[in-house]
């Protein structure tokens, strides 16, 4: 790569598979990027539900829910790294002090763009008690490519990259997440070739 050429940062993107992307774990998967640098890139499958609900989840960590708007969502299979984990994807939650400029929770990824990934155990006592953040989805397991792999990958036409936007994340219905993600690049399934490289 030349010198005077930016890195790519995809980060608060979401990744899109081409229908020639066949490999299991992601073939129709919609990927929110948490983080994209020269080192590589982690994310979450956020359109793959597991056959978990919230409730079943927190039962087996012995928390409680009292969030009723929560109990019946399915944990997701946010990819094939570390798939015994929890990962909460969810709105900023700040600390509550005027000078707070960290996350409320002890393990944060702060995401470019006003999301936050917590991998910690506080996030979900919040969440058993009724509080914590507003919008979340849950997943076992994450995503990731080595430095250059994600760029390789994106040069095969594996992917197709857009803009994220939270409402796809937290509102749409699971399985027309893939449909509305090609949609905010104003493309439908049916467009796309499943020969790589001839979308």
């Amino acid at each position: 790569m030349p010198s005077d050429s930016a890195p790519i940062n995809l980060t608060n993107h979401f990744l899109i598979a081409m229908p020639g992307l066949e490999d299991e774990a992601f073939a129709r998967s919609v990927v929110y990027l948490c983080e994209h640098s020269e080192r590589g890139a982690l994310g979450l499958i956020i359109n793959k539900p597991s056959d978990i609900s919230l409730k079943a989840l927190f039962d087996k960590v012995d928390l409680s829910l009292r969030r009723t708007d929560l109990s019946e969502a399915p944990v997701l299979h946010g990819g094939p790294v570390q798939t015994e984990r929890g990962f909460v994807l969810h709105d900023a939650m700040l600390a509550g002090t005027p000078e707070a400029d960290q996350s409320a929770y002890a393990s944060t990824m702060s995401i470019p763009g006003g999301l936050e990934m917590t991998t910690s155990r506080d996030v979900l006592e919040a969440l058993s008690t009724g509080a914590g953040p507003r919008r979340v989805i849950v997943t076992l397991g994450y995503s990731s490519w080595g430095g250059g792999q994600l760029e390789s990958e994106l040069a095969e036409n594996s992917w197709l990259t857009v803009d994220a936007d939270s409402r796809l994340i937290f509102e749409t219905p699971i399985h027309e997440r893939y449909d509305q993600a090609l949609a905010l690049l104003g493309l439908q399934s049916w467009m796309l070739s499943p020969e790589a490289g001839h979308a």
